[in-house]
């Protein structure tokens, strides 16, 4: 469930950029318990994941992506976002996020 968000969003995204935005790079592979994908546009959007389905026909199912994306800004800056989204939840990082406080 949680890889077909993270495409769909990753998918729309790509959609979204304007028309004169080619794809200069597509790659995928989907299996049945694991994938991988990959693309980047002529104006230096990409992104890439990997995904794995964790302890397959249990009720501790859960799939495990690992993925980044990154993009140029209106200000002209490229912001990466480096991921992991398994059973702990979305987990970001990027020099561009706030940070918090340690407890």
């Amino acid at each position: 469930m949680k890889f077909i968000i993270v495409f769909v969003a990753l998918f729309a995204l790509a959609l979204a950029a304007p028309a004169d935005v080619e794809i200069v790079r597509s790659e995928s592979d989907v299996g049945p318990e694991s994938f991988q994908y990959a693309f980047e546009t002529s104006d230096g959007t990409k992104a890439e994941a990997q995904g794995q389905l964790n302890n397959a026909g249990s009720e501790q199912e859960a799939i495990a992506v690992r993925g980044s994306f990154s993009f140029v800004a209106d200000d002209g800056q490229t912001y990466t976002v480096n991921y992991v989204a398994d059973e702990n939840g979305f987990q970001p990082q990027g020099a561009h996020l706030p940070v918090a406080p340690e407890a």
